[in-house]
């Protein structure tokens, strides 16, 4: 039965990502309360966040910290607009991104989601190229399976026609480019059995295009949409290079892998290049406040900078862009991170919780692959484990795991086939085999009800 407050919802709210036909069989959860990796039902039930609430909730729902400078904030200073005026915490989160990200990257642009950061990126990148001489790049390189964002910019740069099918005439004219794919390699190879070979359609697409590219755009070392492929270093690596090589400029959208989420403080910084631009959201305020942040290099602003009558200046602007308020929460992340050791303890968390997939799934032959980055663990679901092969979709056999695991208080996202972890990066062991523990179930319940 249907509380009030669902019924309420489903007479008015269109929910994001969702087939709303969906949910009068699975009505959405009234949650009234969040502590740490938990949710709280209306009913009182509670539900372990292994997806950090859509990768943005870094350090625990309601953080105590966080939510008290949140409102000292919101009593002194709650909005001011950002065009003619600053204020004080806003030039500190850029003085901090300064002690942080990959050396060169020393200008900031704030916006308030990761898909207008990405439009804004994309933006820079072409008039850059424009006010620097470079008039005939004019189109935008990406990654197959990349994805970017929903907004009609983001979506040209991204490979994943689940998101962009439908709305191809309205969008860019862009090169897609072979992505990595270390599970099912096009070069025939394995994870960590290669030299990089699928490197090579990146080379030959640039060889063939590179006079008209403004910018390459790429999610660093971690296709997260794609069903949270993981790829190589050196690919990246190789990508600086290539860029560098034919004048194109290299984005990296750390939306999803920023603050810690790979391992390190940023992918770039794993993978040791500097992009030309960066694009930075979601973990930024611990899941508390929308915000984004576009940095860029002096080089590229430079190209800006002039005299007003030369109609050289990036006119573009977002309402909340530098809200105080985003501003204070992810001051607030960054001194937590730096301060308690953060991301050197969820290495080691990680390093144990990657011993533990193996334990709850590692027997299981319709596991194709466990992968892994930083506290990022995926398993992909086949049906052969030799050929690779999928379960048919129209199974929904991922979709069915994770409504069986969120039913006994497991909150899992699944990808088709592919069922991830992405927990808050303070999660204790504890938490983790709790959610592994009914993860496990619910996978070889569904595997035998497939079977049957």
């Amino acid at each position: 039965m249907k509380s009030e407050l669902v019924e309420e919802d489903l007479k008015h709210i269109w929910h994001p990502a969702a087939q709303m036909k969906d949910y009068e069989q699975n009505p959405p959860i009234a949650i009234v309360k969040g502590d740490g990796p938990w949710l709280y039902t209306e009913d009182g039930k509670r539900i372990l966040d292994v997806v950090s609430s859509w990768w943005c909730n870094l350090l625990g729902h309601c953080n105590k910290e966080i939510s008290d400078e949140l409102s000292k904030q919101a009593h002194t200073l709650e909005h001011v607009i950002f065009a003619d005026f600053t204020h004080p915490w806003a030039v500190r989160v850029a003085h901090e991104l300064l002690q942080i990200l990959p050396k060169g990257l020393t200008r900031f642009n704030f916006a308030d989601n990761g898909s207008s950061s990405v439009e804004m990126a994309l933006k820079m990148a072409f008039q850059y190229q424009l006010q620097t001489g470079h008039e005939k790049r004019v189109r935008f390189a990406c990654l197959s399976e990349g994805y970017h964002g929903e907004t009609i910019g983001a979506l040209s740069v991204g490979s994943m026609d689940l998101y962009a099918r439908m709305y191809k005439p309205m969008m860019m004219d862009n090169l897609h480019i072979q992505a990595p794919d270390c599970f099912r390699c096009p070069c025939g190879k394995g994870r960590g059995k290669c030299d990089c070979e699928c490197l090579a359609f990146a080379q030959k697409a640039f060889e063939e295009h590179g006079g008209e590219l403004a910018a390459l755009i790429v999610e660093p070392l971690l296709q997260g949409a794609a069903g949270m492929r993981i790829y190589p270093e050196r690919y990246l690596r190789g990508l600086r290079e290539l860029c560098t090589k034919y004048g194109v400029l290299l984005i990296a959208d750390e939306i999803a892998t920023g603050f810690g989420r790979t391992g390190e403080i940023f992918a770039c910084v794993k993978a040791g290049i500097t992009p030309d631009i960066m694009t930075l959201s979601k973990a930024i305020t611990g899941g508390y406040m929308p915000m984004s942040v576009v940095c860029t290099t002096d080089k590229v602003y430079e190209a800006f900078y002039a005299d007003f009558k030369e109609g050289k200046a990036f006119v573009h602007s977002h309402t909340y862009a530098g809200n105080p308020l985003a501003c204070a929460c992810a001051l607030c992340v960054m001194r937590i991170l730096k301060r308690d050791q953060v991301i050197e303890k969820a290495r080691e968390t990680a390093r144990w919780l990657t011993q533990e997939f193996e334990k709850s799934f590692g027997d299981l032959k319709e596991i194709g692959e466990i992968r892994h980055i930083g506290l990022i663990h995926a398993i992909e679901l086949v049906k052969d484990k030799e050929t690779k092969e999928p379960f048919p979709s129209s199974l929904r056999l991922g979709y069915r795991i994770y409504r069986r695991a969120l039913s006994k208080g497991l909150l899992l996202r699944c990808i088709g086939d592919v069922l991830y972890f992405n927990p808050p990066l303070n999660i204790t062991r504890d938490e983790l085999s709790y959610g592994l523990s009914i993860a496990s179930a619910c996978v070889r319940e569904e595997l035998a009800a497939v079977k049957q």
